[in-house]
């Protein structure tokens, strides 16, 4: 592993362990060439994802670009950076476990918002309008119109 300070190619692992949620193993590593410490997170990861977008284009699964997009529909609502990042272990999982390398950007949208109506569902309606292009009032209507239909 490279150092992110010195960039020195061999740093040494000083301790590993499970993280708290048990999905990542989280290793204290040391670089002999500047004596800095730092933390790395490791994952399973069962096969690399390409995301078909509408257009036809192909884009590698980015986990970071799915943990800024919850990241704002979750903003300051109460749900702590442990369930977040569960979140997005589970989403990933969910489309790891599809069994195909190629997976369409509808359904990691309807995965996020299928996930995250469980979670919270005002963060569902702020996600829901950006992924569905609200264009007016009645669109926020409609989406807690049926919220409320799934919740009955």
């Amino acid at each position: 592993m490279k150092c992110p300070f010195c960039g020195h190619n061999d740093t040494q692992v000083k301790d590993s362990r499970p993280s708290e949620d048990g999905l990542t193993i989280r290793r204290r590593r040391f670089c002999p060439e500047c004596n800095s410490r730092f933390t790395t997170f490791e994952r399973v990861q069962l096969r690399e994802l390409t995301v078909l977008k509408k257009n036809g284009e192909r884009r590698m699964f980015d986990r970071e670009k799915l943990a800024r997009s919850l990241g704002i529909a979750l903003r300051k609502r109460p749900v702590a950076p442990e369930q977040i990042e569960q979140l997005i272990t589970r989403i990933t999982q969910k489309l790891e476990s599809i069994g195909e390398s190629e997976i369409p950007s509808a359904l990691i949208g309807t995965t996020i918002m299928d996930e995250l109506k469980k979670v919270d569902t005002v963060a569902y309606i702020r996600f829901a309008s950006v992924y569905k292009d609200f264009t007016e009032a009645k669109d926020f209507e409609d989406i807690v119109d049926e919220l409320d239909k799934s919740k009955k």
